[in-house]
């Protein structure tokens, strides 16, 4: 099973994957794929059992780790490019679960679907995106983390599909003026502005005008971090909520 990212492979009529010692394999299946995420899983049929890497910890990188990512930049194969962690959890605005590890190592066209390793080898992301005005590294590169990645392709593996958490709720920012008439320390979590009838939010006793601290002992820092951490929840199972309700936690 090989991982890639799903603009790599989209559209695509044959895939040919291309190894470091100039072998290819055709691939047999695409086992699934994520637009929202950028993922994509891929099946192949080898003579011989293919290397692998083990995935790592997107949550215990700091701002500042060394990482290393490995790629085929301009059709140069095994290209390695060392940096560091600049931000974690960065929107750029590409979907709704937007949450990248940003790196300052030299990413280019050709490196999407690669991985970003930590110096114990372990992958932490898969390079996904970049920004630049030329279209060539500018130390601005994004990949996503290996906490998002482990849970998109075991569900792409058992259902060839990605099956989201969803609890029936539309969210807006906690404002500074917000957050001081709650009684809030500062400005964080998600304000409950709808929600959906008879939804599990509604059900389980959610109100409009709630600001969301925590769900499932997950910090919601702000509004888009509600979604993300919501999606990863198992289906069906109940999920402890952490609330401010009229200036009290609940």
């Amino acid at each position: 099973l090989i991982v890639t990212n799903n603009h790599v492979i989209d559209g695509a009529d044959e895939i040919i994957i291309n190894f470091a010692d100039g072998s290819k394999l055709k691939v047999e299946k695409v086992l699934g794929k994520d637009s929202k995420t950028d993922l994509a899983l891929l099946k192949v049929n080898p003579k011989r059992p293919l290397a692998q890497v083990p995935f790592g910890s997107s949550a215990r990188m700091k701002v500042g780790d060394w990482v290393m990512a490995i790629g085929n930049p301009f059709g140069l194969g095994g290209s390695v490019s060392v940096g560091i962690i600049s931000a974690k959890q960065r929107d750029i605005n590409t979907g709704p679960y937007d949450d990248y590890l940003q790196t300052d190592a030299a990413i280019n066209k050709g490196n999407s679907g690669g991985p970003l390793f930590n110096m114990d080898g372990e992958v932490v992301g898969v390079v996904t995106a970049i920004v630049s005005p030329s279209g060539v590294s500018i130390g601005l590169a994004f990949a996503i983390p290996s906490n998002t990645v482990v849970g998109v392709i075991e569900q792409l593996k058992s259902y060839g599909e990605v099956r989201r958490g969803w609890i029936g709720v539309s969210v807006q920012t906690v404002t500074p003026e917000i957050a001081e008439s709650l009684g809030m320390p500062a400005a964080s979590g998600a304000l409950i502005a709808e929600l959906t009838k008879d939804g599990p939010a509604d059900r389980g006793g959610i109100r409009t005008g709630d600001v969301v601290l925590k769900v499932g002992g997950e910090v919601v820092s702000d509004m888009r971090a509600l979604p993300r951490i919501v999606a990863r929840l198992p289906i069906g199972k109940p999920a402890a909520v952490e609330i401010i309700r009229g200036g009290k936690p609940l």
